[in-house]
């Protein structure tokens, strides 16, 4: 299979599988090539301004009302939408957890996700969920769309293809791949089960961050974004169409396969990034700056510089600060912070966060880099040091993330979490300026 992609992110794209199925000129001619039907999907409000105005216009073999018939409920137990506040009895505190195992269970994108928090509230559209993936099978002859949201998809292990109405997508480990709210898709293993991590953002959808006075380059830059080529699949057999919409999911048998887009254009697409093109910038003289730096993706809340989330990375860096302490530093937030690792190590965390494994820091609950972090970036020599072989991200959010009972009572759970910080203890001296004292490192 060979997969085709056009870059540039938030384009206004055009692409046909068939010769001369794309109009041009017009968006709704009287009568199709190939006898296809013109359907537009729309990402945003018809009146929203040109700036985020959102839509593509599909050509398809049927259009989408003939892709759903008479709905039933279906129970999807682990995957959760806020509101959802559970009495699952853990007080408050910083919260951490090992890999969750890959089950022997066969279980598809849909019935592996597995939700960890939920905040804000889909029902006003705002807010998001993180989740843990497990994929085991492949979706074969069931279909699924989010109605409630856009999926930013983050795999840790193995590689997945998505097949959606506008083209297939693949991805692994260091990339990312974002869904839009209402398209249709299915998703593929390529070689064995994957495990990662899936942010459902129910607000705004994902842009760029503004760069300010970092001026027109780097961080992430458009050009490195992914949107496929139109592919479709042709298929007249027995297929399942499921669709989440304010939380629950509901199912419909059809006699084809939804993907039958065979030409489309516009701006509203599925798309990948490799998060090792992003390009970072640091400080080069002294201190560290905030980790807004290492922001990849941002949906706006409507309130300026307060994000409905924020999908931050730390990647691979040079750290060249002088007389400075370099990790991240100890910090209260206002914003909620889910952090996972994807591979490598993070460096404010030197034992117990390992790939795979997830963190919980709500808002105004203090964190920072562990005891050995702490004495390892106090006492190092301040060289050029390049962090190689490493990529943890963050979902980030404005609301309070809410615990699912699944992860309340994950067995990964790390009880000791917050001993991590043991140690940190008194080295104030009023007596001595100077610390630790001359010829000596702290503590001895």
């Amino acid at each position: 299979m060979t997969l085709g992609y056009m870059p540039g992110f938030g384009n206004d794209f055009e692409t046909e599988a068939a010769p001369g199925a794309l109009p041009q000129g017009q968006n709704s001619p009287q009568r199709c090539a190939y006898g296809l039907y013109a359907e537009q999907l729309s990402g945003s409000p018809f009146t929203a301004p040109r700036g985020t105005n959102e839509r593509s216009w599909l050509y398809r073999i049927r259009p989408s009302v003939r892709h759903t018939s008479r709905f039933r409920r279906v129970e999807v137990p682990f995957w959760k939408t806020a509101p959802h506040v559970v009495d699952h009895g853990l007080p408050l505190g910083p919260l951490r957890w090992d890999p969750v195992p890959m089950p022997n269970e066969a279980l598809t994108f849909v019935t592996g996700l597995r939700t960890m928090t939920t905040a804000g509230d889909v029902y006003t559209q705002v807010g998001m969920a993180a989740h843990v993936m497990l994929v085991t099978a492949s979706m074969v002859d069931d279909y699924f769309y989010n109605a409630d949201g856009e999926l930013m998809v983050v795999p840790q292990s193995g590689e997945l293809l998505f097949f959606t109405e506008l083209g297939r997508i693949k991805v692994g480990p260091g990339e990312i791949a974002v869904i839009p709210r209402g398209m249709k898709f299915k998703v593929e293993l390529v070689d064995g089960p994957v495990r990662g991590y899936v942010c459902e953002n129910y607000g705004a959808k994902f842009t760029l961050p503004e760069r300010g006075p970092i001026g027109a380059n780097c961080l992430a830059n458009p050009r490195d974004f992914k949107t496929p080529v139109a592919a479709f699949e042709e298929k007249e057999t027995a297929c399942r169409l499921t669709v989440k919409w304010c939380g629950s999911f509901n199912t419909c048998e059809i006699g084809h396969s939804p993907l039958d887009v065979v030409a489309w254009h516009g701006n509203y697409t599925p798309y990948k990034y490799d998060l090792r093109t992003f390009s970072p910038v640091g400080a080069l003289l002294f201190d560290h700056p905030d980790p807004s730096i290492f922001t990849v993706l941002t949906a706006p809340s409507g309130e300026a510089g307060t994000a409905n989330i924020d999908f931050v990375i730390f990647p691979e860096r040079w750290m060249v600060a002088e007389h400075s302490f370099r990790p991240p530093w100890y910090h209260m937030n206002i914003m909620s912070e889910f952090m996972g690792l994807i591979y490598g190590q993070y460096d404010a965390k030197e034992t117990g966060f390992v790939p795979g494994g997830m963190s919980l820091h709500n808002c105004m609950l203090p964190h920072g880099p562990d005891k050995p972090a702490f004495d390892k970036a106090s006492f190092s020599e301040l060289k050029p040091v390049k962090l190689t072989g490493t990529m943890a991200f963050m979902f980030e959010t404005r609301f309070p993330q809410q615990l699912t009972e699944f992860a309340a009572r994950l067995p990964g759970l790390q009880d000791d979490y917050p001993e991590c910080w043991n140690g940190l203890d008194r080295n104030f001296d009023p007596a001595r300026p100077e610390w630790p004292a001359p010829g000596a490192r702290a503590g001895e």
